[in-house]
């Protein structure tokens, strides 16, 4: 039996004059579906990125924030993401709800943000959310996961004793879309694909074929 959230999806069908002209508008409204659906970690995207020799890397990021001007997420300064950011800021998300059968995929450029909001969106984390960031330096070998929980450890007792704050290597990225797809399955095995590409005038909205 169908997810009743994706058969309302097949029913409904995947139309332009369905969509919202603004991609970051119609993806939150999709993410909000997600969610409804019961989807565990909804904002969670592949990140792909390119390292100085031009190879490709993709890990899992959690979106933090949509804004006007794109996707937010917050990472160590020192991981691989990091770095291939720094030397080649074009980047891919991708949200992969199989549930709903839809995805959704995003090219821009990454840009990172300012500090001080860096700094107020860590200060509003949880406190478990905080003390794991500073687990976040990552790239540094360790011997053992016991190492590991014995730093979370001291990261606990300096937050019990008023001493924790933002890690120097914690930052943030923005992703300035510059093409969206939104894709899902469609009935009689024809999938349905719109593509969000940016011009100087504005999103243009084309079909594309399955």
């Amino acid at each position: 039996m169908k997810n009743k959230h994706r058969q309302a999806i097949l029913d409904q069908g995947l139309d332009i004059k369905n969509l919202d002209s603004d991609p970051l508008i119609q993806l939150s409204k999709w993410l909000e579906c997600a969610n409804q659906a019961g989807i565990r970690y909804p904002g969670a995207m592949s990140l792909a990125t390119t390292d100085f020799s031009g190879s490709p890397t993709q890990r899992m990021v959690m979106l933090r924030e949509i804004s006007a001007d794109g996707l937010v997420f917050f990472t160590s300064l020192s991981s691989n993401k990091a770095e291939h950011i720094k030397r080649h800021s074009q980047v891919s998300v991708l949200f992969p709800w199989h549930m709903l059968e839809r995805q959704v995929v995003i090219r821009g450029c990454a840009e990172k943000i300012a500090k001080n909001k860096v700094l107020k969106a860590f200060l509003s984390r949880s406190d478990m959310s905080q003390t794991s960031a500073w687990l976040s330096d990552q790239n540094s070998p360790v011997t053992s996961r016991g190492l590991i929980e014995a730093k979370l450890n001291e990261i606990r007792d300096n937050a019990k004793n008023g001493k924790l704050g933002m890690p120097a290597f914690w930052g943030g990225y923005m992703i300035k879309p510059e093409s969206v797809e939104f894709w899902q399955t469609g009935k009689d095995g024809i999938n349905d694909r719109i593509l969000y590409r940016k011009d100087q005038a504005g999103w243009i909205l084309e079909r594309l074929n399955p």
